[in-house]
């Protein structure tokens, strides 16, 4: 999966499913078994598990994996598993009064990133991998580098969060600057950009972390002593605490907050193909989803009982 430029979360979602599936028949040897025991397997997710759709697919490339690329072994008829159902979900928004409540009973470095997730509609891990250089406080704008399908994409940047990220910076400058006096101050760098811009590169300011972790890490793949970006659990944690102190009753995660963006742009009359490319979504089909949370209703109806 390394070689094949595999990321890390990826790795370690299809190892878990391979272990999953061996588990799951008596840690059988996978050469010795096949398309009946994928098939079964694929099965007691859909019906005993009742997982979601995108579960089921996820397990099966997985374990199409598993026997395609490291058994070299093609696996046929897996269509006859039985097939995870469910609805597509309808996003969960927040108001504007909402967000602003949450917001509220964040604090720090929490309260920052939230609402970087809001102001830009970017996914919690994309919040995290912003690096110093990706921010344009000159044209308000952020750039998201290998988001989602390894898509890079520029999107909005609030002018209100101009004033708490350059403190912010600082305090990060200062983090920074005392690793490099230590000896380390590296951020991993994506790629061969290591290579290519030498080995000071992930030293130099430009390239580090806009939200670093709080302690070093040996990097699994090399074992030099780095900082990475802040575990996404950190954020997670702090906005399922501010939801309940603040009273609402939806479940909110990092994630309403991009959705909430996309909905608040909508109702503003924002054309809904832009919202799809400040979003970075393939298929406008996933942008329409939005349309179902304008608070005018559906597709922008209003109810004709309104009139009554």
């Amino acid at each position: 999966m390394r070689r094949r430029h595999y990321s890390p979360s990826s790795e370690k979602t299809y190892l878990r499913w391979m272990t999953r599936f061996v588990r799951f028949h008596d840690n059988r040897d996978p050469r010795a078994m096949g398309e009946p025991e994928v098939i079964t397997f694929l099965t007691h997710l859909a019906v005993d598990l009742e997982v979601s759709p995108n579960t089921q697919r996820q397990a099966q490339s997985a374990l199409v994996f598993l026997y395609r690329t490291i058994l070299s072994r093609d696996l046929e008829g897996l269509e006859a598993a039985t097939r995870a159902r469910g609805e597509r979900p309808i996003p969960v928004v927040m108001s504007v009064d909402e967000v602003r409540t949450v917001l509220a009973h964040l604090h720090g470095r929490n309260q920052l990133i939230v609402t970087l997730l809001y102001g830009s509609g970017l996914r919690l891990i994309e919040g995290l991998r912003v690096r110093v250089k990706d921010l344009d406080f000159d044209r308000n704008q952020l750039c998201v580098r290998q988001g989602k399908g390894r898509k890079s994409r520029f999107t909005a940047l609030a002018r209100s969060l101009r004033a708490p990220l350059q403190q912010h910076l600082t305090q990060v400058r200062r983090l920074h600057d005392s690793d490099r006096e230590d000896g380390a101050g590296c951020a991993p760098l994506p790629y061969a950009q290591a290579r290519k811009l030498g080995p000071d590169a992930a030293r130099s300011w430009q390239w580090q972390w806009l939200f670093p972790a709080t302690r070093l890490t040996p990097n699994p793949r090399t074992g030099e002593m780095v900082r990475y970006h802040l575990h996404p659990s950190v954020p997670q944690r702090a906005v399922r605490k501010a939801a309940r102190a603040a009273g609402i009753e939806k479940r909110i995660t990092t994630h309403t907050f991009r959705h909430s963006f996309a909905t608040h742009l909508l109702e503003a009359g924002t054309d809904i193909r832009t919202i799809q490319e400040l979003l970075g979504h393939r298929d406008l089909k996933t942008t329409m989803i939005y349309t179902h949370a304008a608070q005018s209703g559906p597709l922008g109806v209003t109810s004709p009982a309104e009139r009554l």
